[in-house]
C-alpha cells in the first residue's frame, strides 16, 4: 500500500497543479474519484489488468467511462495513467489529490463513527469545536457503528480522536488487570 502511494503522489500533484491553473478543483476531484471507483469493479479491474488487452482498448475504455464531459487536460491525464500502466494506482491518486484540494481550500474532511445518530446540534458543536482546534473549514461526514456501544470516534487525516464507550472499557480492563 505504501509503495502505491509513493508511486501514485506525484501523478496527483500533476493533476492537483493541472486543475489549481485552470481554477477546477472540483472539476478534476469529480473526475479522478469516478475513475478511482471504476476501478475497483472487478469487470474493470480485469480488463485493465489483462496482459492481452491493448493499451488503447483500456484507454477507450477509460475514456468511455469519462464520458464528453471531460476536459482535454483530464483526457490526457488518462492517457498518461494508461501509458505508465498506473491505472490501478488510481484510489490512491485520488486520495492524495483530495488531501491536497483540502489544504488549497482551508478545508478538512472530519469522519464521525458514533454508535447512535447525532443530532443537528451534537453535529454543530464537533463541527465548531474540530474547526477552532484545526483552523479550516470543516466537512462533516457522520456514520453510525453500533460496536462502538456509545460515545464518538473522530478521524480527519491521521489525527484520531477516540471518545467511545468500548476503549473506556478496554482501557479500564487493562487498567484492573
Amino acid at each position: 500500500m505504501s509503495e502505491a502511494i509513493t508511486t501514485a503522489r506525484p501523478y496527483a500533484q500533476a493533476a492537483f497543479d493541472v486543475a489549481q491553473s485552470l481554477s477546477d478543483l472540483k472539476g478534476w476531484s469529480d473526475v479522478i474519484s469516478s475513475l478511482a471507483e471504476s476501478v475497483k469493479h472487478p469487470e474493470v479491474q480485469a480488463i485493465i489488468t489483462s496482459p492481452t488487452v491493448a493499451k488503447a482498448g483500456i484507454e477507450n475504455l477509460m475514456l468511455g467511462l469519462l464520458g464528453d464531459k471531460a476536459k482535454p487536460q483530464q483526457r490526457n491525464f488518462v492517457r498518461v495513467l494508461v501509458e505508465k500502466r498506473r491505472l490501478r494506482e488510481l484510489p490512491e491518486i485520488s486520495e492524495i489529490y483530495e488531501a491536497l484540494r483540502a489544504e488549497a481550500e482551508k478545508s478538512a474532511n472530519v469522519v464521525v463513527e458514533s454508535a447512535f445518530a447525532l443530532t443537528v446540534k451534537q453535529q454543530e458543536t464537533i463541527s465548531v469545536s474540530m474547526k477552532k482546534r484545526l483552523g479550516r473549514d470543516i466537512k462533516l461526514v457522520c456514520s453510525i457503528n453500533k460496536d462502538l456501544l456509545g460515545g464518538v470516534v473522530i478521524r480527519t487525516g491521521d489525527k484520531v480522536i477516540d471518545g467511545s464507550v468500548r476503549t473506556r472499557l478496554g482501557e479500564m480492563a487493562t487498567a484492573l488487570a
